[in-house]
């Protein structure tokens, strides 16, 4: 099929027409072609929309194919679905306060909404080399214990390079900016490699964040703890919001050994089949229903005729050597200019080699539009700063240690036809499903999104030695089940002893009662405001206690305390205990309440509790109130045990 139309294209200094096929019919005349032996003009593209002539257009470009997959990991449902909910899931962190998918919402074109500021190389902030990352996780030694990082103490750790798409990330053979997923896929767990293969970028790159101390794990964490975690956990427990094929995947099988199973065959979670499914979800991001998609396979209204003539100039400048339809990318690695090379070396950290010194992948600019940090550094914030970079205006003249030849010459379009070209690059390559997070870009809410925190900081503390006032570091959702929650303090006296009192009723003038006294707990650091402590407080995994209240404040022994008991109290952490965020919880078997595998006493205690506070886990003959009903049918079931 063909697609005629008009498009404004003047005179050109340079045009390739490689993207166009063989059939390019010129209605009017010939568009003359600068020499490129002009050495001042031959590396700067200019594109005028003075003339008017018809193109003939055949499928001017291939359409996005079918990306290809390892052939140890072929494609299934059951595993995609299993992909996507671990992809998805904020528990496969070690602490569950992130997910992949945290860093690479598709609504934002695949990457990161957060801003996190990372220092850069000379590692101070707010000077010229500081970058915009990815937050991650707070430090946390192997013994469980929360540690200041060397740059960001106990804040949030952030990534030296702004998060990558994924959603053209299937269709490089080595992923990261600077490649380093690539070709060899070896099981980090018994060193056995597993293929030799461009097409297993993705099952190399998933498995990276989840062991980085910065974005996912905590110090020395293992796949064995991986793999414990995951074993325990309800499916997506932390999440909302979730997508109809995740959330009966979960009612089905609502247990990650179950979801595992119906994938691979049997229960077992191993590192290779995690990085099996979510590959496998992540090759079903095809981004390929945008205007341009739709006009290229012959629909000529799909794009706008401002966007047809952006496209036009488009494919007539040099940037198609780096950004060549239909993926817009050429998986290579270019050094563009943005900052020094030797504050991030790039490739070269890859390969050693000084000719990859500061070259990075070039990203695909599908979906750019969508974005609001660009480049690797994240500084430009929209399409027009990027092309002001390569035209080196309005401030932006790139650094040129190194520099590859097309940003050096520079690259500029025209004040006639600028405008349409970002048109087309911010409108006409934006796949409407990844704006809208339509399927299969939908996903869940995360409980990083939601409108209220959980734990939530009540109250501001008292001032202490120095005039520091303790800082509560609470952040880990208190779901049921949670082993790894903890609190901690920062900013308290160093080396002081401190306590943490525990209630479920609200502090008065700041002052929480201690119905639980957890302590003492020496602090580590020295001096006035340098303490900093842990409080590991494993939650039960039991459904009677969904939905209760807690509150939790740090006690810290200090000279400075003007209350006579001696301490320095911190704010309050409200914690609102939940089973799951998206489904009410039910219990396998009703004579074992607490989930413990046994039917005792404590299924009683629990039953009764659960019923006093109305909780519906109590109403076990399901008619929406709390009665002798409920009661009966619990003690019919606990004289008859569980099967």
């Amino acid at each position: 099929m063909k697609a005629k139309t008009k498009i404004c294209v003047g005179m050109l200094t340079w045009i390739s027409v490689a993207g166009f096929g063989t059939s390019l019919a010129l209605a009017q005349s010939e568009v003359p072609v600068a020499s490129t032996s002009d050495s001042t003009r031959s590396n700067q593209h200019f594109v005028d929309s003075l003339d008017v002539f018809e193109l003939a257009i055949p499928n001017a470009d291939a359409a996005l194919w079918t990306p290809s997959a390892p052939l140890q990991n072929p494609p299934s449902e059951a595993k995609r679905v299993l992909g996507k909910i671990l992809f998805w899931d904020e528990q496969l962190s070690s602490d569950s306060t992130i997910s992949c998918g945290t860093c690479h919402i598709p609504s934002v074109g695949g990457t990161d909404p957060r801003v996190g500021e990372h220092p850069g190389f000379d590692e101070s902030f707010l000077t010229a080399d500081d970058v915009v990352g990815s937050p991650g996780v707070l430090r946390v030694d192997e013994n469980g214990e929360y540690r200041p990082a060397d740059l960001f103490g106990h804040d949030v750790q952030v990534t030296d390079r702004v998060a990558f798409s994924n959603l053209m990330s299937m269709f490089n053979g080595s992923l990261f900016w600077d490649g380093r997923a690539s070709l060899d896929f070896v099981d980090p767990e018994s060193g056995q490699l597993l293929f030799q293969s461009g097409v297993a970028g993705l099952e190399i790159q998933s498995l990276v964040p989840i062991m980085s101390e910065v974005e996912m794990s905590h110090v020395g964490r293992t796949w064995d703890d991986v793999r414990e975690k995951l074993e325990r956990v309800r499916p997506l427990a932390v999440a909302d919001s979730v997508p109809a094929d995740m959330a009966d995947a979960v009612m089905a099988r609502p247990s990650y050994g179950e979801l595992f199973e119906d994938a691979f065959g049997d229960p077992e979670i191993t590192a290779v089949r995690i990085a099996f499914a979510m590959a496998t979800y992540q090759r079903t991001l095809v981004p390929n229903e945008s205007p341009w998609d739709l006009w290229n396979d012959g629909q000529a209204d799909a794009m706008t005729p401002q966007q047809i003539t952006g496209y036009t100039a488009y494919q007539a400048s040099a940037c198609t050597f780096c950004h060549p339809a239909p993926t817009y990318a050429n998986s290579d690695f270019f050094v563009d200019g943005v900052r020094p090379p030797f504050e991030d070396r790039g490739r070269q950290n890859v390969t050693g080699s000084n000719s990859d010194r500061g070259a990075f992948r070039t990203p695909s600019i599908r979906n750019a539009g969508l974005r609001d940090k660009l480049m690797h550094t994240g500084t430009f914030e929209d399409i027009s700063d990027v092309l002001d970079h390569y035209a080196h205006r309005n401030g932006r003249q790139p650094f040129f240690d190194n520099l590859n030849g097309f940003v050096s010459g520079g690259i500029e379009f025209s004040a006639g036809v600028e405008g349409a070209v970002v048109d087309f690059l911010a409108n006409a390559l934006t796949d409407p499903r990844v704006a809208n997070e339509t399927f299969p870009f939908d996903r869940p809410k995360m409980h990083s999104e939601r409108e209220s925190a959980n734990p939530a900081i009540v109250g501001s503390g008292d001032v202490g030695s120095g005039g520091y006032v303790p800082q509560m570091i609470a952040v880990i959702p208190p779901n049921l089940g949670n082993e790894d929650f903890k609190i901690g303090v920062d900013f308290a006296l160093g080396g002081a002893q401190a306590w943490v009192a525990v209630s479920q009723d609200p502090p008065v003038d700041g002052v929480l009662a201690e119905d639980e006294l957890y302590g003492p707990i020496m602090l580590h650091g020295m001096g006035n405001g340098g303490g900093y402590g842990t409080l590991a407080y494993p939650i039960d995994n039991n459904i009677a206690l969904d939905g209760q209240r807690l509150y939790m404040q740090w006690m810290v022994s200090d000279p400075a305390a003007s209350a006579g008991d001696g301490f320095i109290r911190s704010a309050v952490a409200q914690l609102d205990l939940f089973c799951t965020e998206w489904v009410p919880c039910t219990v396998a078997c009703a004579a074992d309440f607490t989930g413990d595998g046994l039917s005792d006493f404590f299924d009683v205690s629990a039953f009764l509790g659960a019923f006093g506070n109305q909780n519906a886990a109590a109403d076990l003959n399901g008619d929406g109130s709390f009665n002798f009903l409920d009661v009966s049918e619990f003690l019919s079931v606990f004289a008859a045990g569980c099967p």
